[in-house]
């Protein structure tokens, strides 16, 4: 049998898989189609392999199973808590928008980041996710939501670009046309502003979205709520966001959660314009959902209204994300908390 998960390889490596047990590299596109196109469960439905194969692949094909499912009773969302064969518990959320099915998966169990007004990280990070327990979250949450997902965040529990050899080779696994063939320009990674990462990505992944995790307009409320803005200041932060822009030709996403006397006065707003002025960027407003262990609350109405308003009429392109499953565990990480005990 294989000693690594075939779901957590792509195909060129399960090709090369195939050599070394004496196989056709043809073989792999046969395992790889069978676990993508046709979500095979067992060896035994992945057709046209031979016997002796299926014996060398797992017994189980899926790297997780289903621990508990929410479905809001306000929109269409809803909240997947899986289970990974060592125990550990993951969030997935499926999302309708106008433009199509979403997924929001998660990157890591855990996370070790410790932004202020996140749940994600409050019991701390457990390991970082495979290539395959990313992948199939996309796979089970299309499954169980009946929906043909063609859109992908990489915005869920976790720092994707602290586990980026993993994040690497899920793209790679999910836009492989004999996969799932979805396209890169419909997948958005969300990070807290690794900005190594951030250039080895723009130029692995051109076609990739990226969304930074801003959420305050300065360095001094920024590093309050944001451990990693002590390691990367705002000007550096901004600086590799331009050259993002030149590399890929792509608009960046700043993602601003409104925090309640923090960060969404009139002042702020006018001071994160002027700091974008003239940038290929898009800021994404967001309300805040509560986290009770943080402290913070979000914005009211009239500051999150003003705020935007504040933005477009200095030109700033922004919007308001639309908030979905505020009744079921709405912010990232808190259904898996509730499940998990800190470390």
């Amino acid at each position: 049998m294989i000693d690594i998960h075939p779901k957590d390889l792509t195909l060129a490596q399960l090709r090369a898989q195939m050599l070394r047990w004496d196989e056709k590299p043809f073989r792999g596109e046969q395992v790889f189609r069978g676990l993508y196109r046709h979500g095979a469960r067992t060896p035994d439905e992945i057709r046209g392999i031979p016997a002796e194969l299926r014996k060398k692949l797992p017994a189980e094909l899926f790297m997780l199973r289903l621990n508990d499912r929410i479905a809001s009773r306000q929109d269409e969302t809803q909240k997947f808590l899986f289970e990974a064969a060592d125990g550990v518990l993951l969030e997935t959320v499926y999302m309708e928008y106008s433009y199509g099915s979403t997924v929001c998966i998660s990157s890591q169990a855990g996370c070790r980041m410790g932004c202020a007004f996140c749940a994600s990280g409050l019991p701390g990070l457990m390991r970082n996710l495979t290539p395959g327990e990313m992948a199939d979250q996309v796979l089970l949450a299309r499954e169980l939501s009946g929906a043909d997902i063609r859109h992908v965040v990489v915005m869920g529990t976790g720092e994707p670009f602290d586990n980026p050899e993993s994040l690497a080779a899920f793209i790679e696994i999910i836009t492989d046309p004999l996969g799932l063939g979805l396209s890169r320009r419909g997948i958005t990674v969300s990070t807290c502003g690794l900005l190594g990462q951030l250039a080895r990505f723009a130029k692995a992944f051109p076609q990739v979205g990226v969304a930074i995790s801003l959420h305050a307009p300065n360095d001094l409320i920024r590093q309050k709520i944001m451990p990693v803005a002590r390691r990367y200041p705002m000007d550096k932060v901004l600086a590799a966001a331009r050259a993002y822009t030149e590399e890929t030709g792509r608009r960046i996403t700043f993602e601003y959660a409104l925090i309640g006397g923090v960060n969404d006065a009139r002042e702020h707003a006018e001071e994160l314009a002027e700091k974008l002025r003239g940038m290929n960027a898009h800021v994404n407003l967001i309300r805040l959902h509560t986290v009770p262990e943080s402290g913070l609350a979000a914005s009211d109405s009239a500051h999150v209204e003003g705020f935007l308003q504040t933005l477009l009429s200095r030109h700033i392109q922004a919007t308001l994300r639309r908030s979905l499953g505020e009744d079921i565990f709405a912010a990232c990480g808190q259904l898996r908390n509730s499940r998990t005990k800190p470390r």
